[in-house]
């Protein structure tokens, strides 16, 4: 099977410099430079991705430069399949929420512990839910209002799109939030868990079912099946251990910026690059990334 070798850096800090190519040029022959200073490609030789990977990161050093090899067959997917927390925005909702009510250092430990897969999913979002009983709903959008994109999201989901892809948000969170950021990120779907409301006020309890580690992977399967395309054809994302199942079940399992546990068990990682080093691992270059289209309200 031919192999790809992927190099991303951060489109903010872009040192995938003609040094440090020709020093891959030596090792895997020439790149095709997919971004200049952010992103090429290079082919080796070796069908054996762990002697690739070694050999790359040899020559990285300590370059802030992601190494991925991937197959180079079936590189463009026809399903996008996304986290939201901490993989398309910076934020966990849940912590920002618990901020503004005084108790974040509680629900962001819970969280780092849930995400890290030290606690079972359902009862981390039921303790931290719970918490929130009683408050005003002006709440969500509050803190809505502090949310951080992640770059390179909209160029994400617009480039999939432009070729023919579905594109979903699958979210732990809320569909306050995931429906928000379908609209202003483009994405043509979302699923999360719904927040139960009563009289204006947060009950502190979420709808069944709950939205977790499986129902991700369900959806995921149910999106491929839909749109007639095997699980190969597919690309997931994502932060936590609840986007385990997901990440394993697509041809690509992206590990984005991931908590350390998810990131030993993920075969594609991404900790400098934004999301748009997801494109350059399907063989897009930057001058192929479709404009996102102005948000919808």
């Amino acid at each position: 099977m031919k192999l790809v070798l992927v190099l991303t850096a951060d489109p903010a800090k872009p040192v995938l410099d003609a040094a440090t190519l020709a020093e891959f040029a030596t090792a895997f022959g020439p790149a095709r430079i997919l971004a200049p200073g952010i992103a090429a490609e290079l082919y080796p030789n070796d069908a054996d991705p762990a002697r690739i990977l070694a050999a790359a990161r040899a020559i990285l050093g300590s370059r802030p430069v992601d190494a991925n090899v991937v197959p180079a067959a079936g590189r463009k997917k026809r399903l996008l399949v996304a986290d939201m927390e901490s993989t398309l925005i910076e934020n966990e909702m849940l912590d920002d929420l618990a901020e503004r009510l005084g108790i974040g250092p509680r629900v962001a430990a819970i969280t780092r512990r849930a995400m890290n897969g030290e606690l079972d999913f359902r009862a981390a979002l039921a303790e931290r839910v719970g918490l929130l009983a009683g408050q005003d709903e002006k709440l969500l959008a509050q803190a809505a209002e502090g949310i951080r994109i992640v770059p390179g999201a909209a160029a994400l989901a617009a480039t999939m799109a432009a070729n023919g892809a579905l594109t979903a948000i699958v979210s732990g969170g809320f569909t306050f939030y995931t429906s928000r950021m379908r609209r202003q990120l483009g994405f043509a779907r979302d699923y999360a868990n719904t927040l139960e409301i009563e009289n204006g006020k947060i009950r502190g309890t979420v709808a069944e079912p709950v939205l977790g580690r499986e129902a991700k992977l369900a959806t995921l399967e149910k999106l491929s099946a839909e749109i007639d395309a095997p699980l190969d054809a597919t690309l997931s994302v994502g932060d936590g251990a609840n986007d385990l199942a997901m990440l394993g079940a697509a041809g690509f399992g992206v590990a984005f910026r991931a908590k350390p546990a998810v990131a030993a068990q993920a075969s594609l990682n991404i900790v400098h690059g934004d999301l748009t080093a997801l494109l350059y691992l399907q063989g897009y270059a930057a001058n192929e990334f479709a404009t996102p289209k102005e948000a919808i309200a």
